[in-house]
């Protein structure tokens, strides 16, 4: 099926300004009509929260556009593609065990003031 942008906007929670940022850096590749208007199809959605959740794990916008890249070259780049994610997630890992150390220091610091209390 296909959507126009503003209801692929609808659909997968982005801005028009947004999927015509991505489409302008990219991020993502749209496919016109003979009116040359833009039209979005599922595979396009899913694509769209594919990227939403890349930049939600904190991909940079310059890894976003290369992983980008990679994908739209096709299969042949599953391999770059795939360090891609694995060194996004040694990143999430790093920041989650800083998130931990902090709520240790906090836990800490209330049990002390618990028991002056």
């Amino acid at each position: 099926m296909n959507y126009s942008i503003g209801t692929a906007s609808a659909m997968c929670g982005l801005s028009i300004d947004t999927l015509r940022f991505y489409e302008k850096n990219g991020l993502l590749h749209v496919n016109r009509d003979a009116n040359n208007r833009r039209y979005y199809t599922d595979r396009d959605l899913e694509w769209i929260a594919f990227l939403t959740r890349l930049k939600e794990i904190g991909m940079s916008l310059k890894n976003m556009k290369e992983y980008a890249d990679l994908r739209y070259q096709g299969d042949e780049t599953v391999s770059e593609r795939l360090r891609m994610l694995f060194d996004q997630m040694d990143l999430l890992k790093q920041e989650r065990n800083k998130l931990d150390k902090q709520l240790d220091f906090l836990e800490r610091k209330i049990k002390k003031y618990l028991k002056i209390e």
